[in-house]
């Protein structure tokens, strides 16, 4: 199901995850969020790009026990918690901050 971003046809997954990596933009991320009634905040970027980091690293995206750890290791016990995760992304940490932030669906996400 492809997204409209800046002009440009953005195609993604029947779960609305990226088909191209490369496609990712800051308009995409915002495009996605806008889709799920989002609007996305500093608070959410720094989960973003902290995952966009990851990725770039390690070449998989984290599932949320490991998102959760490596968050609080970097950013604080304060955002290194579930609680803190899902209030930012009610539909789970590990789904949509990696759909929002470019990359494949973490494994062990159902």
């Amino acid at each position: 199901m492809p997204i409209e971003v800046e002009g440009k046809t953005i195609e993604t997954d029947e779960e609305g995850y990226l088909a191209n990596l490369n496609d990712w933009t800051p308009a995409v991320a915002e495009a996605m969020a806008k889709e799920d009634g989002t609007e996305l905040t500093d608070a959410h970027w720094e989960v973003i790009n902290f995952l966009r980091e990851y990725y770039d690293e390690y070449q998989i995206a984290p599932a949320v026990r490991v998102l959760t750890k490596a968050i609080g290791k970097k950013l604080g016990k304060e955002k290194g918690n579930s609680k803190y995760l899902y209030e930012l992304f009610p539909y789970g940490p590990g789904k949509q901050a990696c759909k929002y932030a470019g990359l494949p669906k973490p494994t062990g996400c159902v």
